[in-house]
């Protein structure tokens, strides 16, 4: 049963799987053709997308297009799909994401890693597509249980990704990455079933905003909830695990990787934390606030110390999503808009640096930045393209992430000034790490072996070009005009603050966004 008419949440959490399972059962003989349906049907999943978000109407009811079927009629779990302004940018972000990460890939994975995978092309962008079903089905679910299992199935393909495709550490990357997801999964499974029993045994979200549990329950409901979110964000202490993934990963993979999918963590934060549990999300917010804060700090400091250009970016992600849990506890709707528009924002300046990186590496051979001294010198235009996604990283004014930085510390200080402030020491921080990594790489004196890079291509290709634009165009739109973005989160966030019974004590981010 769909209240849209069109079923647009199943079609897009099933067409992906569906071409994923199309690209495995492929000659073998024919790995180009795996490649061309791949791009082609990843291309399909992004119109059926952009019609999902013409589709949904901004200041319509919270949740739409709303989809249900049955499933488990024991536990009242049903394949129940539906999205808010949050879900659909992050839809969003993956359908726009994918394709250009598979037109990334079309001859990178062996480049980049210099060691043949183990598993063929066909299972590569196979397992591409397997990701993007789960990621667009973990922020469509809107029945508990169906979260869950897309919550712990989305492990399966990028596990595999980085084990069979990664560096010379991805093995032990992979296991590292699926254990600790594993072990927050767990927690998550026993408050699920917490929350079953004492919810009115029933996974419908809706139903169980409108449960009454007490005090202790709702806070240890809560806390299996927020460990899970917090290592799968991944938040200070639970991060160690990404700097090994990313490093390990393909850049592909590692775009998808911290520009997606740890993005479920802040997610269900603000989809199933904070309703779900509104006065454990108050009680628990000065420790979320501390998490965040000592993440953006540590995470920077880390991060300047790095030599290894994918552990860097990584070290730097840990940090953002500092900022953007700042923002979600702040429970301002400047600070709580700004945190949903960092989510969307990171995954394209993250993705973008990540990809770029990926270019580095596949003409160098490493990923070590003492190996690329005069970068600029050799490979001007990537260079270039480097630049622009360090200086998107570290929210350069005129790009997209500086409109949520901004609105993230602003509606952070009417309510924590000295957080805030504190907060602020991160932007510093950002802009040593990434003005090193730039110095580092692109000048200085030339490497003697950048001469020698890789095969016959040199500065940016017009395959890369394709890749790089796009993101580009993006980050500059939404850098001066961040508004069809707004327009759809700023209901959402206001009504997880009403759940939450938060009043908002500054001008709200409707207005910031006019």
């Amino acid at each position: 049963m769909s209240d849209a008419g069109f079923p647009y949440l199943s079609l897009l959490t099933g067409l992906p799987l569906l071409g994923a399972l199309v690209v495995a059962l492929l000659p073998r003989t024919r790995p180009a053709l795996a490649k061309q349906v791949a791009l082609a049907w990843s291309i399909a999943v992004l119109g059926l997308a952009l019609a999902t978000w013409f589709a949904f109407e901004p200041n319509g009811d919270r949740f739409q297009l709303r989809e249900s079927y049955p499933w488990i009629p024991t536990w009242d779990a049903r394949f129940t799909f539906a999205i808010d302004g949050i879900a659909l940018v992050m839809i969003a972000l993956i359908a726009v994401l994918v394709p250009l990460v598979i037109i990334y890939s079309w001859d990178e994975v062996r480049e980049e890693t210099g060691t043949p995978a183990k598993r063929s092309v066909h299972a590569y962008f196979a397992l591409l597509l397997a990701l993007q079903s789960t990621m667009i089905g973990v922020f469509a679910a809107a029945d508990i249980f169906l979260f869950y299992v897309f919550f712990e199935v989305m492990l399966v393909p990028m596990y595999f990704l980085i084990g069979s495709y990664g560096g010379a550490r991805r093995q032990y990357a992979a296991v590292k990455f699926f254990l600790y997801s594993l072990v927050g999964g767990l927690l998550m499974l026993a408050a699920v079933i917490g929350l079953w029993v004492l919810g009115g045994h029933t996974f419908d979200w809706q139903r169980l905003t409108e449960a009454d549990f007490s005090q202790g329950a709702e806070r240890w409901l809560f806390l299996g909830f927020f460990i899970a979110f917090a290592i799968k964000a991944p938040f200070f202490p639970f991060h160690t695990w990404l700097p090994d993934a990313g490093g390990a990963a393909p850049a592909g993979a590692a775009a998808l990787l911290v520009g997606v999918l740890d993005k479920v963590g802040t997610f269900g934060i603000l989809r199933y934390c904070l309703p779900l549990f509104p006065n454990a999300s108050k009680y628990f917010a000065p420790l979320g606030i501390a998490l965040a804060l000592v993440g953006i700090i540590y995470a920077a400091l880390l991060a300047v110390g790095q030599n290894d250009l994918k552990r860097l970016v990584s070290y730097t992600s840990v940090a953002h999503f500092g900022f953007i849990g700042v923002g979600i506890f702040a429970f301002t709707t400047q600070a709580g808009s700004g945190a949903v528009l960092y989510m969307v924002n990171h995954g394209l300046a993250t993705g973008l640096l990540f990809l770029v990186v990926g270019m580095f590496v596949s003409r160098r051979g490493s990923a070590l930045v003492g190996d690329f001294g005069g970068a600029g010198k050799t490979v001007p235009v990537l260079s270039g393209v480097f630049i622009v996604a360090g200086l998107a990283s570290l929210s350069l004014p005129g790009t997209a992430p500086f409109v949520s930085e901004f609105l993230v510390l602003l509606g952070t200080f009417s309510v924590y000034k000295t957080v805030a402030v504190v907060a602020t020491l991160g932007i510093i921080l950002g802009a040593a790490y990434v003005l090193w990594m730039i110095q580092r790489t692109t000048h200085g004196t030339p490497n003697p072996q950048m001469a020698k890079v890789r095969g016959m291509r040199r500065d940016l290709s017009w395959r890369e070009s394709i890749v790089v634009g796009p993101l580009i165009a993006l980050l500059v739109f939404f850098g001066f005009y961040p508004k069809p973005l707004l327009d759809v989160i700023n209901p959402a966030v206001a009504y997880t603050l009403h759940d939450i019974k938060k009043e908002d004590p500054a001008p709200s981010a409707q207005e910031a966004g006019k």
